[in-house]
Formats: structure tokens, C-alpha cells, sequence
């Protein structure tokens, strides 16, 4: 019987090492990119790279390597017709530096065919990934030449993206970045070329199609405005709370950990973006004050800016948590490179002063020596795998003891007139004690201090 891998289509993977990039960090950028082609559901079946001085490039690589993505794929290897060929004096002079450059050693030796069997055996695939942001006739040149469906990192980005979006406001985040990018790839079809009639004549069928799509991501922006003032409110009403949110790299188990701290049903899975959705939980077994856990969507290096855009508001989660729980994936040998991405976002978002703790998950993974080095270069931080009940009981106590150090106790005193609130008091605050008068209840209390002033002016004679 057939594995389900065999039967997905095969993709080539393809990227330019800049000169500003070391090998290990191409490698690990093009091992990152066959992760999120794997997630899309495509299989890896070559990977192929160039070095070059960037990727401004006709066909982003030179023609040598050009020819040699061609043979993978069964395309010409060059481009027949189009805008480039209306150009030929500059498409000459870039095969010209192209091919001094190969000559020079700009290129790498390997042959990814020779490398996999899969290749190796004849197998065509029918996708190219380039791990560049494409400009469209970069795209339309690279599918010329190679005769295979090309996506860039940016699209398969934004697919995973569309595919993974579950509710309202999800969905609209994902499209509004996914028109965004398809704009200005809209290409004429046969056949359509012909000016449109009645409404908008004059116009081709391209720009009417753009119009629709501006008019629609104007009509999304308005829908995602309404949902996001809903969340404002809820956000508004949990102000007093005690917060925290998970943020991260993908799939350095912010679900794990989530479910463990607070027993929901949220999503686990072992891909990237399987979360984009914030979920708000209580963490369990529930304090005094309830200390409220929320799940935020996860980074990734390249991300998109509209998605980052789109994701705004959820990311708001982090910017008025009450501390931060950075999760990295210790067993990822890019796991600081991983981690400075989600700093650099938060950053951008305005969140860098906002209280953190590190918590290195995974650590199952790991040889004892390994753990004993990281820990002694993070003393501050956890380390903690999601899947061990101690180590989730240790977090646990570790965000009660951070809310405890800044509470402080006070004396309220309730009127009996007013004993329909006391439900607020032990839902925001931890109470002590309490005694009873002719003039009603004295309650001793321990929460924040801000807590504790609004509750003191709530029941003020």
C-alpha cells in the first residue's frame, strides 16, 4: 500500500544564499522552508542553491543552475516568449554575468537529482518553491522555463495560512493579506484580453479584477473592524485580570503547554501555524485570582508583513498580558535565531517592556550535559518539556509566585446592602478572612494593588 507521502505531489525547493548569509543559516533557512511545504502538503523531492550577490535576477538564478532546475522538472530551462524576450539586450548581459559568475564558483556543485532518489528515478515534480519573496515576472519567468507551478515563501506562507484559519475573524485576517498578495499577480488569461463593456469600460479584464479585490479587502477591513471593537470589550472587561500569553517561533509548543496549564481542548499538532486563533483559558487548577493563559499565533522568519498587519489585534493578547511566556524549542539547533524573531515582533508591536520568563520546552529531547549547559546560560529561565506533569506543575507555580510578589493585602468593608457584589471580590482577589458587624462584612483581602483600589472604591459609602 502506497504511504500518503508518496502520493503528494513532489516540490523542488530553491534558494540563493546572499553573501551576507552563512551556510548554516541557508541550511537552516531551506529546512525551515521544506517544513512549510510539508505542511501544504507537497513532498520535498530536490533541493537545489546558488550563491549569488541577490536575487534581482530575471529567474532569480543563474542560467546554468536555471538549466539544471529545468532538467528536474522537465521544463526549457529558458524563457520562450514575454516580456523578457521584449528585453533581450539586458536578458544577454544578466546570462552573461550568470554564467561568468558559475564559472567563477558562484554556484554550488551539488546535484539534487543525483542526491535523490526520487529524482534520481525520473520522478518529475510539479512545484517549485523559491525561498524568496518572487516579483510577478520573476514568478511567470521561473514557470516559463521550468514548465511547474512556482510559489515563493511569501505564498506558501499565506496558503498555510488560509488553509489553518478557523474562526470569523481568522478568516478575514488571512484574506485580506492573500488579496493583498494575489493583486498585483493577476495575470491576462486567453481569451480575456478584450476590453470589458457597459460598467468600467475601457478597462481590461486585469484591472477590473483588481478593482473587485480592492473593493473587497475595503469591505473585509470593515467586517474585521467590528469584530476586532467586540474584542476590544471582552479584552476591556479582562483588564483587572491576572494575564498571560504564550508567544513564540511555530511549533515550539505554545498548544502543548497550553493545554497543560489550563486542561482545553486547543488544537496540537505537529506542523506549522496549526494555531491562529487566540484562545483565552483559565489556568488550572483555577487561583485566586484566576490567572487567565492565552494562546497567540506563532512567527516565523520572512513573515509577511500584511499577515503581521492582518494579525494585529491578535497579537494585542501580548501587548496587555501581565508577563509573557517566551516558548522556544530547546532541541531546535536555531532556537536563539528562532527566538529573536518573536522578540523583533513584539518589539514592532510595542510589547518589548512587558514582563517575560523564557521556558525552554522540549527538553525530553535532550542529553543531560545539554540541559545542564543551557540552563547554566539561562539561570532565569524554565526548562520544562509540556508532556511532564512536573515540569508543567513547576511552571505553574512559577506564575503564581511572580502574580504573589506583587500583591499586597487590604480590609474592605461591605454594607449589607451592597452583599450582591461579593461575588467580584472573591473572583478578583484572594480572601483571607472575614467577620461580620452590625453594619456588615469585614473582608480581608490579597490581589493587586489595582484591584484592590477599585474594589475599595466600589464599596466607599
Amino acid at each position: 500500500m502506497p504511504s500518503p507521502i508518496a502520493d503528494r505531489p513532489g516540490a523542488v525547493l530553491v534558494g540563493v544564499q546572499l553573501p551576507d548569509v552563512s551556510d548554516l543559516e541557508h541550511a537552516t533557512h531551506l529546512a525551515e522552508l521544506g517544513r512549510l511545504v510539508r505542511t501544504l502538503g507537497y513532498q520535498t523531492v530536490a533541493t537545489l542553491s546558488q550563491r549569488r550577490g541577490g536575487t534581482g535576477a530575471g529567474t532569480v538564478l543563474g542560467a546554468g543552475k536555471l538549466q539544471e532546475l529545468a532538467r528536474l522538472t522537465g521544463g526549457p530551462g529558458v524563457i520562450a516568449s514575454g516580456a523578457a524576450d521584449r528585453t533581450s539586450k539586458a536578458k544577454e548581459r544578466w546570462e552573461a554575468e550568470a554564467a561568468e559568475e558559475e564559472r567563477a564558483g558562484d554556484s554550488t556543485d551539488e546535484d539534487p537529482a543525483a542526491a535523490d532518489p526520487l529524482a534520481a528515478a525520473g520522478e518529475k515534480p510539479t512545484v517549485v518553491v523559491v525561498d524568496h519573496e518572487l516579483t510577478p515576472s520573476q514568478l511567470r519567468n521561473l514557470e516559463k522555463a521550468t514548465g511547474a507551478l512556482v510559489l515563493d515563501r511569501t505564498g506558501v506562507i499565506v496558503d498555510i495560512f488560509h488553509r489553518h484559519a478557523r474562526s470569523r475573524e481568522a478568516r478575514m485576517q488571512v484574506e485580506i493579506a492573500r488579496l493583498k498578495y494575489l493583486a498585483p499577480r493577476l495575470r491576462e488569461s486567453s481569451g480575456r484580453s478584450e476590453r470589458q463593456q457597459g460598467r468600467g469600460a475601457g478597462d481590461s479584464a486585469v484591472e477590473l479584477d483588481r478593482r473587485k479585490i480592492r473593493d473587497r479587502v475595503a469591505e473585509l477591513n470593515e467586517g474585521l473592524a467590528a469584530v476586532q471593537r467586540a474584542q476590544d470589550h471582552r479584552r476591556f472587561a479582562r483588564r483587572d485580570q491576572l494575564r498571560v500569553a504564550l508567544v513564540g517561533y511555530t511549533n515550539a509548543g505554545k498548544s502543548s503547554l497550553m493545554r497543560a496549564l489550563t486542561g482545553s481542548e486547543v488544537l496540537v499538532a505537529d506542523q506549522l501555524f496549526a494555531t491562529l486563533d487566540t484562545t483565552v483559558r483559565s489556568l488550572q487548577p483555577e487561583s485566586r485570582p484566576r490567572v487567565l493563559v492565552s494562546d497567540t499565533v506563532g512567527f516565523l522568519r520572512k513573515l509577511p508583513h500584511d499577515l503581521v498587519a492582518s494579525f494585529r489585534s491578535t497579537l494585542d493578547e501580548a501587548l496587555e498580558a501581565s508577563l509573557l511566556l517566551y516558548v522556544a524549542d530547546a532541541s531546535d539547533p536555531s532556537w536563539e535565531d528562532q527566538l529573536e524573531v518573536s522578540r523583533a515582533v513584539l518589539r514592532e508591536i510595542g510589547a518589548a517592556e512587558v514582563p517575560n520568563l523564557l521556558l525552554l520546552n522540549k527538553i525530553d529531547r535532550l542529553d543531560g550535559a545539554t540541559r545542564r549547559g543551557l540552563q547554566a546560560r539561562f539561570p532565569e529561565a524554565l526548562l520544562l518539556s509540556a508532556h511532564a506533569s512536573e515540569d508543567v506543575a513547576a511552571l505553574r507555580q512559577r506564575l503564581l509566585d511572580f502574580f504573589e510578589a506583587q500583591m499586597v493585602e487590604a480590609d474592605l468593608r461591605i454594607p449589607y446592602a451592597r452583599q450582591g457584589l461579593i461575588a467580584e471580590v472573591y473572583e478578583s482577589a484572594r480572601v483571607l478572612s472575614e467577620t461580620f458587624d452590625e453594619a456588615g462584612r469585614n473582608v480581608r483581602v490579597r490581589s493587586l494593588p489595582g484591584v484592590v483600589a477599585k474594589l475599595a472604591r466600589k464599596f466607599q459609602a
